[in-house]
């Protein structure tokens, strides 16, 4: 890495699918952008390898769902690089050892994805309450309306249900923030945060097993790790109580699909399910046709003009950056332990 001089002003390129651009960067966020930054194109690159000299002067890179990984190969055509800000879900798939041993700083916008995922969970959560999504099933089938029978199923509605968050990640963490107007009791499981931080937050501490077996609805926001793999298996989908619901905004492995199922199909336990494990499911999986399963093709995150957030946040993080500032939401390799 190169120490950026204070003139001429940095040169920035894009590194994402072509797609994401036109939603992500309005005019204001082009505005703000350019103004800090020079930027040769804004035709996203796909191919580091491929550039040749274009890459040469390169010192920050905004990237996103779509980037090549910054190997030790990318990085010869990139010796000025300095600092790499990440719009998508997850840095994993992007960052390198080579990419750390040259010192380049890395920021994610997790945080600002974690926003339109918890007010998913959210919607989900108080319509799962409710019974809505079994409710709609059986109207479309019966064509007509009953009177109230979703209590009888399970659904009783919003006022002192709990809900169980499994993980205090960056979205479990707003998920809590998003539910304290709601007259709910709200139980967080998380094996790294810290008891008191759950308790300062106004959710309760429990155990894996007290999360299962008190929550009416469980929201899953674990980050997908070889030790949270199938973790959500029969001995805890056992625990929750008949007609309780689950919601996974996560991703698919951190349940044992063949597990749901079983459970599903007897009628015991709803779903709401954003992510699965393969995904897209299988064509004849009978996620598609279980009426009580409300399946959505992994859309919980940013998208349209949600993700304008996560420009905002790179261009935050390149302001910090240009003045000498901490970043506001660095990644460094110890974090990829326990991150997703």
């Amino acid at each position: 890495m190169i120490e950026r001089l204070s003139a001429p002003p940095p040169i920035v390129a894009l590194a994402m699918g072509a797609h994401f651009v036109e939603d992500m960067f309005g005019p204001e966020q082009w505005h703000r952008l350019e103004g800090l930054a020079k930027l040769p194109s804004r035709r996203p690159l796909q191919d580091f390898r491929g550039a040749g000299d274009a890459l040469a002067d390169v010192e920050i890179l905004v990237t996103g769902w779509g980037c090549p990984q910054l190997d030790g190969e990318a990085l010869i055509n990139l010796p000025r690089l300095g600092l790499v800000v990440h719009t998508g879900s997850s840095v994993k798939p992007i960052v390198s050892e080579a990419l750390w041993a040259a010192g380049v700083q890395v920021s994610s916008a997790a945080s600002a994805n974690a926003i339109p995922v918890a007010e998913y969970a959210l919607a989900a959560i108080l319509f799962a309450n409710k019974g809505v999504f079994r409710a709609r099933e059986e109207t479309r089938e019966r064509r007509r309306f009953e009177p109230h029978p979703w209590t009888a199923r399970g659904a009783h509605g919003n006022l002192r249900a709990t809900v169980g968050i499994l993980g205090f990640s960056r979205t479990g963490r707003r998920l809590v923030e998003l539910l304290q107007p709601f007259d709910l009791d709200i139980l967080v499981h998380d094996p790294v945060a810290s008891p008191s931080e759950i308790t300062a937050s106004g959710a309760n501490p429990v155990s894996l097993e007290a999360l299962f077996e008190r929550a009416d609805t469980v929201s899953i926001h674990a980050p997908s790790l070889p030790e949270t793999r199938g973790m959500v298996s029969s001995p805890l989908l056992a625990r929750l109580r008949d007609g309780a619901t689950m919601i996974n905004t996560a991703r698919g492995a951190i349940v044992d699909e063949m597990s749901l199922l079983a459970e599903l199909r007897s009628g015991r336990l709803n779903a709401v399910l954003d992510v699965t494990d393969p995904e897209p499911p299988a064509e004849d999986s009978p996620l598609y046709e279980l009426p009580n399963v409300f399946l959505t093709p992994h859309m919980a995150g940013a998208a349209g003009h949600e993700t304008r957030r996560l420009a905002d946040h790179a261009i935050g993080e390149i302001q910090r950056f240009l003045a000498g500032e901490p970043l506001a939401h660095p990644v460094t390799p110890e974090m990829l332990k326990t991150i997703g």
